[in-house]
């Protein structure tokens, strides 16, 4: 899921990625308590509720990788490297710096901010997540 390499998006939008991921999040949140789930993981009780009754709340990608290490044998800061090294080595493939991306993707980040996410020194949310993702794949 989030920490495996996406190489082509196909016709999806951004926010079909992002909603992709918040099912896949679902899945795993079905068969918990959400106090449990709160206790492991650190995200809110109210945000976990409400991503397990089907909205969209504003998830960062931190929190989203401390879900899905639920799921899976990986913890949590592994998931959330590797979707980053995923995105960074699509940069590479695709010749993408993070000023192309800030100037043509749909977001208003600068090269900076992109930068820093990238590199987990500034959180990132799904959304974003999603967006720079589908850019990157859309370019290889």
């Amino acid at each position: 899921m989030l920490h495996e390499e996406r190489t082509d998006v196909g016709d999806r939008t951004p926010a079909d990625l992002a909603a992709e991921y918040r099912e896949a999040l679902r899945t795993i949140l079905a068969d918990r308590d959400v106090e449990a789930v709160a206790d492991a993981t650190g995200v809110d009780a109210p945000t976990l509720a409400a991503l397990a009754d089907g909205e969209a709340p504003d998830l960062d990608l931190a929190d989203a990788a401390a879900i899905q290490a639920l799921g899976t044998d990986l913890d949590a800061e592994t998931i959330n490297a590797e979707a980053c090294d995923h995105l960074l080595l699509g940069m590479s493939m695709a010749v993408l710096d993070v000023d192309t991306i800030a100037a043509e993707y749909e977001g208003d980040l600068s090269g900076k901010e992109i930068q820093q996410r990238l590199e987990r020194r500034a959180p990132t949310t799904l959304a974003e997540f999603a967006r720079i993702e589908h850019f990157v794949a859309s370019r290889r």
